[in-house]
């Protein structure tokens, strides 16, 4: 029932009336932030007919030579290198940095699926590890699970919220491995000051279409380690000498680029042409971001909703908002009812692959109930998550009417703060 004591409305999943009637804005439906400045970059590129990132031209005056210069100046990185996707920048960072084959790399049970993907794609093992409440890497359960085994930690900033990388470097330094950070879903998003993605060893991106700098497909490898760079930049296919395109000032540090394989993880000059405009723009896109999600996120701070929090203020990008409910699967029906794109993570009726129990290729024929029952808390936590995707083209009349619509679902769904206490 409402606070107030007044009946709640009724739901338009019961045949009452939407909040709202227009499509939810997300990129899959054209609500993404590119500019007409972008487009002439693009254009500026494709005419060149100058699409592949080696040719006769100096390394500082092709497209993805000035995007990683740019890349490096804005987070502050000594090296980064412009890839084909996240997940292959992933990949790239696990290889360049030699953890040898068949190694356990220890990432988080709530990710996108392309964390556990690039670990196989490296060929090496994850090792699953729980989240918390707030589904954040459990540390302190990595901690009690540790195995020598594990030669390397995966921190993932999962749906642009900071993961606990500091506590996480500090482990990493106890027991002897690396860390890499899967930033993918948080590019721009800082903790304490410092841009996620540049903790690590290696910090990976992504630019696909739903990310905060856009290419439709795409990703980045930032680091400050010269040797692993050398090695990224071989490995992602940098052959016949062109890696000594990279390093201007000096010899690459590696005895020949024959020493290692050769894989097609380029980025493409039109790419990077568009994504080097984009660039411009970031922080104005970032700030979109914020004020879209503050906007949510305090309009809602009463709500009987339990709201994911981060590990530091201002530790998140803002690009989803996240909260837990006792019955998330028909909570995000009725969001969705009420013309709010949402989402129950955990639904057994989405094939959702961010949970792990839908990573088929680690469990094989293992049945779901058996591989749930290895990370308990992640899937309870999971389970009762509602996650709706925040575009930075929202409007303040969208973000009223997500306000307007949890209050409404949450206004018919009776004792859910007291539930979700209870189970904690």
């Amino acid at each position: 029932m409402s606070t107030n004591g007044a009946e709640p409305a009724r739901l338009a999943i019961d045949g009452g009336t939407p909040v709202r009637t227009e499509p939810w804005p997300t990129y899959d439906k054209g609500a993404v932030y590119v500019q007409p400045e972008d487009e002439a970059a693009a254009l500026h590129a494709i005419r060149s007919h100058r699409y592949f990132r080696y040719d006769q031209r100096a390394e500082q005056d092709t497209e993805c030579g000035r995007l990683e210069t740019e890349l490096s100046r804005y987070f502050g990185s000594t090296y980064a290198l412009a890839t084909s996707s996240g997940t292959t920048a992933l990949a790239l960072a696990i290889m360049a940095a030699g953890i040898p084959h068949g190694s356990l790399i220890a990432c988080p049970g709530f990710t996108f699926v392309a964390t556990p993907s690039a670990i196989v794609l490296a060929g090496c093992r994850p090792f699953l590890v729980e989240v918390d409440e707030n589904l954040h890497l459990d540390l302190a359960g990595l901690r009690r699970r540790w195995t020598p085994d594990i030669k390397a930690i995966m921190v993932v900033h999962m749906r642009g919220f900071a993961a606990d990388v500091v506590g996480l470097l500090d482990f990493a330094a106890e027991v002897g491995v690396p860390v890499f950070e899967d930033a993918v879903p948080a590019l721009g998003a800082e903790l304490d000051g410092r841009k996620l993605g540049t903790f690590g060893a290696a910090g990976a991106f992504s630019t696909q279409s739903d990310k905060s700098l856009n290419s439709g497909e795409g990703g980045f490898l930032l680091t400050d380690d010269r040797d692993l760079y050398a090695r990224a930049v071989v490995l992602s296919g940098a052959y016949e000498g062109r890696v000594r395109r990279h390093f201007p000032d000096g010899e690459p540090p590696l005895r020949t680029d024959l020493d290692l394989p050769l894989f097609s993880f380029r980025m493409d000059e039109i790419r990077a042409a568009l994504l080097r405009a984009e660039l411009h723009r970031l922080p104005v896109r970032l700030e979109q971001f914020r004020r879209n999600y503050a906007h949510v996120a305090e309009a809602l701070a009463e709500a009987p909703i339990a709201i994911r929090q981060p590990v530091a203020p201002d530790a998140f990008l803002g690009e989803a908002f996240i909260f837990r409910v006792p019955d998330a699967d028909w909570f995000a029906r009725a969001l969705r009812g009420e013309g709010i794109d949402a989402r129950s993570l955990g639904s057994d009726s989405d094939h959702n692959v961010r949970v792990f129990w839908n990573w088929r290729f680690l469990f094989g024929t293992a049945d779901v109930a058996s591989t749930k029952a290895l990370l308990p808390n992640t899937t309870r936590y999971v389970r009762q998550a509602v996650d709706v995707p925040l575009s930075s083209c929202l409007t303040p009349q969208d973000c009223e009417h997500l306000v307007a619509a949890v209050r409404k679902v949450a206004a018919a769904s009776e004792g859910s703060r007291t539930e979700l206490t209870q189970q904690r």
